[in-house]
């Protein structure tokens, strides 16, 4: 597939290496010559130098034989018009990043009006990621599936718990619980577990389970289930905006510091319920003053990475019952994962998660596609939902008989808004919506799972 991605910015740079490993045919857009020469040197993709705006610029990257154009400049305006002018051009399929929480409530007008095939918010997404997490502090990261009704939530196992030693079979035969482990982390080993694998503390395991199952399950773990009361976070931007309504909503008080004196006046009038301080976030001794050590959720969004470790790192110290992180760069990830972080939030990774569900279902127009995707375990696994068609080549057939490729996991069915964890005697039907976690990459059909 031709795609072209205007704006080489962290989230065009990263659509534009997920999309190239993917196979597509890719061209960036960009008006710094310096970036446009790197990426491509890069990624092994063309790109062209010039206003993705203007009609000229878009003539050269051949708009005219493109199938995707993705707008992710720093200004939703251009990304709007950059769409518009494509869909003139070419007649290609559109999808523009728009951030302003001013358009938020507009988005399913610009769609229709503006012919786009798909609108992405990477800071509400991230904030919608970090709102799951905070309402469930036991999770390291929580994915939904099939509209809410199913989530796959990954979380380490603590010493002590009541998990340590039961192998899969007496997990579940012990506890009673409807859940299904799908992956295992332990010691930078990952599979996906047989019935007589048996856990360990210090394991990281994902599970997939309806919302009401987790919480029994993690009660009888032993484990937190309840939301933090009170969240402290650092930096007012785009991302706390969001974050704040979410959790307001629930119930959950908020605290943000903000050095930025007018985006305290906004946040002050935008949420006369929540408490703004105006200072620096990482002044310590204004984080104690505030109470970071009666915060229980504290959230770190300031623009510079290491700064939102090291803070996380006190919040931890101080006693936060959840920390959640935003890391912008791709640096030192595995020294990352070694550090006590609780929850890691990447809104570029989010972003490439949609626009790559979107692309896999493009080049699928026949049979079952991509519903849903989510890149797991730093994007080594994937999991999937399907809505399974006629086209199902084992259609009515038991499990059990089916010839699955190997690192395969069926790991829920969906009918008719029941949640069911799929045994052998189980069958896919039409109109069944299916999660499947592999570690292949590139499915984008159903029918890619069978051997």
């Amino acid at each position: 597939m031709k795609i072209i991605i205007v704006g080489c910015g962290k989230v065009g740079e990263t659509l534009a290496a997920v999309l190239s490993q993917e196979g597509n045919e890719i061209t960036i857009i960009d008006k710094r010559e310096d970036v446009v020469e790197r990426v491509c040197n890069q990624y092994d993709v063309m790109g062209t130098v010039g206003d993705g705006v203007s009609y000229s610029t878009q003539v050269e990257a051949d708009i005219a034989s493109t199938d995707l154009l993705i707008a992710v400049t720093g200004a939703d305006e251009l990304n709007l018009l950059c769409c518009l002018i494509a869909r003139k051009a070419g007649n290609c399929h559109t999808i523009a990043r728009v951030r302003n929480p001013e358009y938020s409530e507009e988005i399913a007008f610009l769609k229709e009006e503006l012919g786009l095939a798909m609108v992405i918010n990477p800071e509400q997404a991230a904030a919608q990621e970090a709102a799951r997490i905070l309402r469930f502090p036991s999770a390291i990261e929580i994915d939904t599936f099939a509209k809410g009704r199913v989530e796959l939530l990954r979380f380490k196992i603590p010493a002590g718990s009541v998990l340590h030693g039961l192998s899969l079979i007496d997990m579940h035969s012990k506890l009673k619980c409807r859940v299904l482990v799908c992956t295992v982390e332990r010691e930078g080993r990952i599979f996906i577990p047989r019935g007589d694998d048996t856990l360990s503390a210090g394991d990281v395991i994902s599970i997939v389970a309806s919302p009401e199952d987790e919480v029994m399950f993690f009660k009888k773990a032993g484990m937190p289930t309840s939301q933090v009361r009170n969240v402290m976070m650092i930096g007012g931007g785009e991302i706390a905006f969001y974050l704040t309504k979410l959790l307001l909503s629930a119930g959950i008080k908020v605290k943000i510091i903000e050095k930025n004196l007018s985006r305290c006046d906004i946040l002050w009038d935008t949420f006369p319920k929540a408490t703004i301080v105006h200072g620096d976030g990482t002044d310590r001794h204004l984080l104690e003053e505030e109470g970071i050590d009666q915060t229980e959720g504290f959230v770190s969004l300031t623009p510079i990475d290491e700064e939102n470790v090291i803070l996380s790192l006190y919040a931890h110290k101080m006693g936060a019952v959840k920390t959640v992180t935003k890391i912008n760069r791709y640096v030192f990830e595995d020294v990352l994962e070694s550090l006590e972080l609780d929850s890691l939030i990447y809104p570029r990774d989010i972003t490439a998660e949609y626009i790559l569900q979107y692309v896999r279902a493009m080049k699928n127009s026949i049979g079952s596609n991509v519903e849903t995707l989510h890149r797991i375990i730093d994007k080594k696994v994937e999991a999937l939902e399907f809505i399974v068609r006629d086209s199902f080549r084992m259609i009515g057939r038991p499990i059990k008989e089916l010839p699955l490729q190997q690192d395969i996991l069926l790991a829920c069915i969906t009918r008719s808004g029941k949640v069911i964890l799929p045994r052998g005697d189980d069958r896919l039907e039409a109109g069944d919506s299916v999660i499947v976690v592999t570690t292949q990459k590139g499915l984008n059909d159903i029918n890619g799972i069978l051997a």
